[in-house]
């Protein structure tokens, strides 16, 4: 698990999870990403397609802005990550 984003809309955290079926490569391994609205207080966790999409949205604008302001591209990421977030169902919940 990894905080890859962290801004004062959203959280976004990468899990990593080593593949157990016994069959393939020990390599595989599926994962995701999880994105929390800190506003809203919902979640939702993205895997397959989906994440792989949510991935390549995001390195396109970043590399679409090499070099400009960090405040500029945490409008423009934090704008990109609430498409996604607005799927969101599950309320977070402190545990």
């Amino acid at each position: 698990m990894h905080t890859l984003y962290n801004s004062d809309s959203f959280v976004v955290v990468s899990f990593e999870v080593p593949g157990t079926d016994g069959e393939g490569p020990a390599s595989l391994s599926r994962g995701g990403y999880e994105i929390v609205d800190k506003f809203a207080r919902k979640e939702i966790f993205i895997e397959g397609a989906l994440a792989e999409s949510f991935q390549q949205g995001v390195q396109a604008l970043v590399a679409q802005r090499p070099g400009s302001d960090a405040e500029a591209l945490h409008e423009v990421l934090d704008d990109y990550i609430a498409g996604f977030a607005e799927l969101a169902q599950q309320p977070v919940v402190l545990h």
